[in-house]
């Protein structure tokens, strides 16, 4: 797939993946702008492995379907995605079933969808569709790739074995190859270290039917009162243990199953291919020993320490980096596509821009966004990402993140906001107010899951099966998906009572963690001890925690939230645990 191509174009993209592949779509359907895709596979994705990176979240969804025009593709060739689901065992029960396995989940599918994507298909499509384009030319089998920057406004130049070619604009697409970045010196790292080992198994792994029941019981458990009836495979499926998650995601005619770990918590080389991920995930999950040992593996891989940062990613001198090609954090909550989507948005707005002043302004600003939505997931998985072993802590974290993702991730992006210039900065103010509360509810929810690891388990008799949306806050900051169209002070409204509201749940939150290590649920409406509460400063010190509540103990002033305080009642001990706290 080669065309003979030009001596000049506007824009030279290196890498024809996910990232280079959405950027070309995104110039072509809202720029005049001529692209040049380059790419080291001569048939790209047809000749390469299966790819990783298949689920996308409410920000990503609408920018590939919506922005991008790709919803009739996408919703005959991809599964529909039923949000995310996380499981853990049942402390007390067997677990060699899916029944025997507490959840976390959404019952209500997304209003903006979202998608499990076989990245393959996806990609292989986008390179078809934009090659369609008059505008846009293809070469593959690149080889001996140089990019000699000008520095003074004139043309960059690429070269490759068999050509030389001239560009306004070049964006580094190449994935984790960062051409530009260990050019131009931009590697930096970032505090999290985990790894990932990956495989792809023929056929359909449906957790549900990962069980002794029969079919008649499955259709008929009571369970379903409570969380529905919808098929569960069709979630980004999360089986957790502290500092670790495994992955189920469906593909037509396949499932992606893959690790995630903190390498502090698991030694790399326990899984370090398929057979050793197999043998562990059987050990730490029962219930997958009844199916996984059985299936055919089609494609596998690994990643032993993924994540990065970078000093800059878009630059006055008409350069930029997307992608893998220059940040990644972390697969939870599937951030990278996201990433791209924003990063794409802002790439696009500089390229149309000719004034070189006007140019300087918009990259200053879009590395600063850049910079500041991806270093808002860092504390996530750099500080709290233990919490995924305890059902109590990782909900309360998960619901709080989540909400925080649907005004200031989502929000933007489906009203074209991350490029005015009038809301932007508004915006950034705001968020800036989340960074101190974020960073101590990080701190405090990791604190509460190491609390908790040392007492003694809490058997059951049954799962616990907890719908996140019983979170009146969460529930509240999904709807404002549908506050579309609005100008840049109408959205600043709409942020600002967002942010009150997220205010109100971080003291929830913070009261919920004093309420649960106290084993004392009145805590959680003495008015007078939760206005005391700093939501940028409590440390977790459960002797600190019960003194601070025993000033005012007994105080008949109740606090009437705006949110249910006993959602997360049944976490709560029914006898005091402070004596247990060493």
């Amino acid at each position: 797939m080669c065309a003979e191509i030009k001596k000049q174009y506007d824009v030279i993209i290196i890498g024809a993946g996910l990232a280079g592949l959405t950027l070309c779509r995104h110039l072509l359907l809202y720029t005049d702008k001529t692209v040049l895709l380059l790419d080291k596979r001569r048939n790209p994705p047809r000749d390469a492995s299966q790819k990783y990176g298949e689920s996308l979240v409410q920000c990503s969804g609408y920018y590939f379907s919506k922005v991008l025009d790709l919803e009739e593709h996408l919703l005959c060739n991809h599964y529909l995605k039923y949000n995310l689901r996380f499981y853990w065992p049942t402390e007390g029960l067997e677990n060699h079933g899916f029944e025997d396995y507490s959840q976390s989940y959404s019952r209500s599918l997304s209003n903006i969808a979202t998608f499990q994507l076989d990245r393959n298909l996806f990609e292989e499509h986008l390179l078809r569709t934009n090659m369609s384009d008059s505008r846009c030319d293809f070469v593959g089998g690149v080889s001996n790739l140089t990019v000699d920057l000008s520095t003074s406004g004139d043309l960059h130049c690429v070269g490759f074995d068999g050509g030389k070619v001239h560009g306004r604009w070049v964006v580094d697409a190449s994935g984790r190859s960062q051409l530009l970045k260990r050019r131009l010196g931009l590697a930096e790292k970032n505090p999290i270290r985990h790894g990932a080992t990956f495989c792809w198994v023929e056929g359909l792994v449906n957790t549900e039917k990962i069980t002794g029941r029969s079919h008649r019981e499955i259709l008929h458990a009571t369970s379903r009162r409570q969380t529905g009836h919808f098929p569960f495979f069709l979630a980004t499926n999360h089986f957790c243990a502290e500092g670790q998650w495994f992955w189920v995601i469906p593909l037509h005619h396949k499932t992606s199953l893959g690790l995630v770990y903190d390498r502090n918590v698991v030694n790399g080389e326990d899984v370090s291919n398929t057979r050793k991920l197999i043998d562990y995930v059987c050990r730490k999950w029962p219930m997958f020993a009844r199916d996984l040992p059985h299936r055919k593996v089609l494609d596998e891989g690994r990643l032993i320490d993924y994540s990065y940062d970078c000093r800059q990613t878009i630059s006055p001198q008409r350069w930029a980096l997307v992608g893998e090609a220059g940040r990644f954090t972390d697969p939870l909550y599937s951030p990278g596509s996201d990433l791209i989507s924003i990063y794409n948005t802002l790439i696009v707005d500089a390229i149309q821009t000719d004034n070189d002043q006007e140019l300087h302004d918009k990259c200053r600003g879009a590395e600063l966004i850049q910079r500041v939505m991806y270093e808002s997931y860092v504390p996530s998985y750099a500080v709290s990402y233990d919490c995924l072993g305890d059902q109590e802590a990782f909900s309360l974290k998960y619901a709080w993140e989540l909400a925080i993702y649907f005004g200031f991730f989502v929000f933007p992006m489906f009203n074209d906001l991350f490029v005015n210039k009038d809301f932007m900065p508004l915006f950034l103010r705001r968020f800036r107010v989340l960074g101190s509360i974020n960073a101590n509810l990080q701190r405090l929810l990791s604190g509460f899951f190491q609390w908790k690891k040392r007492l003694p388990p809490r058997s059951f008799s049954e799962p616990n099966l907890f719908e996140f949306y019983d979170m009146a806050p969460l529930r509240e900051a999904e709807q404002i998906f549908y506050q579309a169209g609005l100008g840049p002070q109408q959205a600043i409204e709409a942020i600002d009572r967002l942010l009150d509201r997220l205010q109100e749940f971080a003291r929830y939150i913070i009261a919920h963690i004093h309420a649960s290590v106290l084993g004392d649920r009145e805590v959680l409406l003495n008015a007078p001890f939760l206005a005391s509460l700093d939501l940028s400063k409590t440390a977790f010190d459960p002797g600190q925690m019960a003194a601070a509540y025993a000033e005012y103990a007994g105080s008949p002033e109740i606090l009437s939230w705006n949110l249910d305080p006993y959602a997360l009642e049944r976490f709560i001990p029914q006898e005091k645990t402070m004596e247990l706290a060493i």
